[in-house]
């Protein structure tokens, strides 16, 4: 059990209050969607996705009070991906979980009304139009960020390497080595995908996104999950608080087409 028990994040201002501090909450390509299946498109020109990622590009695992990350070493176009929606190479940041306070729901994204157990972002920012990420977030095209469904069922060996790190990280500002760690392992068989334009899903919420979302779900234990919810949303000088709901609720499509490959 954890000493924090069920405490939330009370020391953060809820999704739903976004809109009053980021306008650009309401706007007209925010995430994440509600894909319905039924509704997206076949498009025949989506190329199959090339995730091209080095190991050694792994540098840092960290507790951000919002999530667990891994860091990549992105001055060069070591670890990248093409293809799919992409035009170009988008080279890769970050990877990072949503989750949720217990093991029905806690993925960001939803299919056919469905949320998954969780949910593993995969971030990359347009390195062949844009100097620095920073400046490929303010762009219409300057991140791609693949999403992977989790799904109860066996542990996922492939995920030890993370979850096994997590005690070293619990509180919020903690950070620690991580290297030798290719993300792609984390990648289901198939890597047939949805994609859209949409935004970030934590502020600043900026609409700077193509979002690539794998159908095939990868699978997570509920022993492997509840080490994501033992992380601390608080410092060492806070009452600790528990990061157990850390997804943002599906947004309005807005018209926005959903295509498929």
């Amino acid at each position: 059990p954890n000493a924090c028990g069920l405490v939330q994040r009370s020391n953060t201002v809820r999704p739903a209050h976004w809109k009053e501090v980021f306008p650009v909450a309401n706007g007209d390509r925010q995430s994440p969607i509600d894909i319905k299946t039924e509704e997206t498109k076949y498009d025949p020109s989506l190329r199959p996705l090339n995730p091209n990622y080095d190991p050694a590009s792994a540098k840092i695992i960290l507790n951000n009070g919002h999530s667990t990350s891994v860091e990549f070493d992105d001055t060069v176009n070591k670890s990248v991906l093409t293809g799919g929606p992409l035009s170009g190479t988008y080279r890769l940041r970050q990877i990072h979980f949503h989750w949720g306070s217990n093991d029905e729901a806690g993925s960001e994204h939803a299919v056919d009304g469905m949320k998954y157990a969780a949910e593993l972002h995969v971030v990359h920012w347009n390195a062949e139009k844009y100097s620095s990420f920073v400046e490929a977030a303010r762009q219409s095209d300057g991140l791609a960020v693949m999403a992977v469904f989790l799904k109860i069922g066996e542990c996922n060996p492939q995920l030890k390497k993370i979850t096994d790190r997590l005690d070293t990280i619990r509180i919020k500002g903690k950070r620690a080595l991580f290297t030798n760690f290719d993300p792609s392992c984390l990648l289901p068989k198939s890597l047939d995908y949805w994609t859209y334009f949409g935004s970030l899903t934590v502020p600043p919420l900026l609409e700077s996104v193509i979002w690539i979302v794998l159908r095939e779900p990868i699978s997570v234990c509920s022993e492997q999950l509840a080490k994501f919810r033992s992380l601390l949303s608080t410092a060492e000088d806070e009452v600790a608080c528990c990061l157990l709901r850390n997804y943002r609720p599906p947004q309005p499509l807005k018209g926005r087409e959903v295509r498929r490959n």
